[in-house]
């Protein structure tokens, strides 16, 4: 090949991809700018070492806090992330109920709002989540991390697909929820501790903002108005019981029971429907049981008529949707 010939490849291969990195950025800055845009400045808080970030509570005092609370640290816990207003809260269960811990700022997490659709779209879930002793240990980067779980079994119901959704630390995510090290070192501690506690199961709900009356009523533009309908049932029910519900999955969408005093929610169940939509998914043929004709807690809702839910794609590298993602301001 000529010289000439050369030059004018390398020429074109480097305005391309300088082309392709302009489009990333644009991508990223867009991305940070649509929703929860403190984002970016807690990013440049952890870059410069300003930490911790405001509003978090002093892991130094964990066992005084738990006093002050009237908790212990082997009792159960829930988590509730919130991705608009970039909060992570800890539940305690106390007597009866649960009342709130801790509330924590996340550093970090990506994408924008909406659950996450498939490997790659660089996309924060939502939904109901729940974690076992084994998602308290990763191999990789964050060893003392939590999965959620990605996909769940509605997920799968629906062929969404990614792994290794993590609460870890550091300020830097893709997919994921980057706490800064020591909080998430005092959320491990504290979900080890619940499980070490009795508690074999803890419920993760994640949920795109917090599911106010007026902060969904500002969403009706949003062709994920109908999941996040969804989601607020789930999320009605903690607040009017202050226990976590028992949940399950049935028709593409969840369903929900009130759970008694000290009752654990348990791991998310299916429906017979549900788990052969699943088995259809060539991918999740291995881990997923043969359908049962019902659900045993929940077969009165078993048979519930399926509303269907948006497949709309989020990912940053698709076609804008037609409609907005979501409506603002958010009302808290």
């Amino acid at each position: 090949m000529s010289f000439p010939n050369l030059l004018r490849r390398t020429t074109f291969a480097a305005l391309a991809f300088a082309i392709a990195g302009v489009g990333v950025a644009q991508a990223l800055t867009i991305e940070l700018k649509d929703v929860a845009a403190d984002r970016v400045e807690r990013q440049r808080a952890a870059a410069a070492g300003a930490l911790p970030l405001p509003g978090t509570p002093n892991v130094a005092f964990l066992q005084a806090r738990l006093r002050d609370k009237g908790v212990t640290l082997a009792d159960p816990i829930l988590i509730r992330i919130f991705k608009a207003e970039s909060e992570l809260e800890i539940w305690k269960q106390k007597g009866g109920g649960y009342i709130l811990f801790a509330t924590y700022p996340i550093c970090h997490w990506s994408g924008t709002l909406g659950p996450k659709l498939r490997d790659g779209d660089r996309q924060a879930p939502e939904g109901y989540y729940t974690l076992s002793r084994s998602q308290t240990r990763h191999v990789g980067r964050w060893p003392r991390s939590l999965d959620l779980g990605f996909p769940n079994i509605l997920d799968q119901s629906q062929a969404r697909t990614g792994s290794s959704i993590l609460v870890h630390g550091g300020c830097s995510s893709i997919g994921c929820f980057a706490m800064t090290n020591p909080v998430s070192d005092e959320i491990h501690q504290m979900t080890l501790a619940a499980m070490d506690g009795g508690e074999q199961i803890v419920p993760v709900h994640v949920f795109p903002f917090r599911m106010t009356d007026k902060n969904l009523a500002a969403q009706d533009a949003s062709p994920w108005k109908a999941f996040w309908t969804n989601l607020k049932e789930g999320y009605d029910l903690f607040e009017q019981t202050r226990r976590p519900p028992i949940i399950g999955v049935c028709s593409g969408r969840y369903i929900f029971r009130e759970t008694q005093a000290r009752e654990s929610a348990g791991p998310l169940e299916a429906c017979g429907p549900t788990l052969t939509a699943i088995r259809e998914q060539d991918q999740w043929l291995r881990d997923v049981p043969y359908p049962t004709p019902f659900t045993p807690r929940l077969a009165s809702q078993s048979t519930e008529t399926a509303r269907p839910i948006p497949q709309v794609q989020s990912s940053l590298d698709s076609e804008a949707p037609a409609v907005p993602m979501f409506s603002w301001p958010l009302i808290r």
